[in-house]
């Protein structure tokens, strides 16, 4: 299919974010070089094609112009490769997604990463934080199998992180967000979501993860810059 030649990625196996754009190329069959990044030891590909974050994900395709940004890169893709939408045609059901999918990296994932490198009242307070974004979000699921409907859509594909991330950094950070018995609509999706080839064919080992995280968070907790 047109559009599908030298499409390489820039990411990282343990990284949630590089995942996501995994999922994106996956449900529309674009083949693409997986280029794994060390970034304790950045590359000069990484570092010219992500000159301002320097890190990964990072999209290069076709003439190599560099696209950065999980959610950003997502929508690219999309817009790319027209067939097997992931975003609804309809302009107010997209904007809807958008919503939802900025509302769940805000007040969710961004709050869940801070966790692991807290402890005490502050990560108390940002555990709060993100239980009470994921009661909203399990009142946007309720009724629905996934968040686009009865197919995997944008916000499936923003949130599916926490289908295996959240537990993980749950153990590393020492901390309960997920409740299946108080978010049973969530729950019920983790399970469809986990179920799906595409998804269950390439997710990380979890002991890997988990030792991987731990690792980091100690590291960080000794350079408190690094964060």
């Amino acid at each position: 299919m047109e559009g599908e030649e030298e499409v390489k990625l820039l990411g990282a196996w343990y990284s949630p974010f590089v995942q996501r754009v995994k999922w994106g190329l996956k449900m529309k069959g674009v083949q693409y070089q997986d280029i794994e990044q060390d970034l304790t030891n950045k590359s000069p590909l990484l570092l010219n094609s992500n000159p301002i974050h320097k890190r990964v994900p990072v999209l290069l395709h076709s003439t190599h112009k560099p696209i950065s940004e999980s959610l950003v890169i997502v929508e690219y893709i999309d817009e790319t490769w027209e067939h097997n939408p992931l975003l609804p045609k309809d302009p107010y059901q997209r904007a809807m997604a958008r919503f939802w999918a900025k509302f769940a990296e805000e007040k969710f994932t961004e709050v869940v990463r801070k966790t692991v490198f807290l402890d005490g009242e502050k990560q108390e307070k940002e555990v709060m934080q993100a239980i009470d974004a994921l009661e909203i979000i399990e009142g946007e699921l309720k009724g629905k199998k996934f968040f686009g409907g009865d197919t995997v859509g944008y916000v499936d594909i923003v949130m599916g992180w926490i289908a295996v991330w959240l537990g993980v950094v749950e153990e590393v950070a020492g901390i309960k967000v997920f409740d299946p018995l108080k978010f049973p609509c969530l729950d019920t999706w983790m399970g469809c979501f986990l179920e799906l080839p595409f998804i269950k064919e390439d997710l990380p080992p979890r002991d890997n993860l988990v030792a991987y995280f731990h690792n980091y968070r100690q590291f960080v907790l000794a350079s408190p810059a690094q964060i």
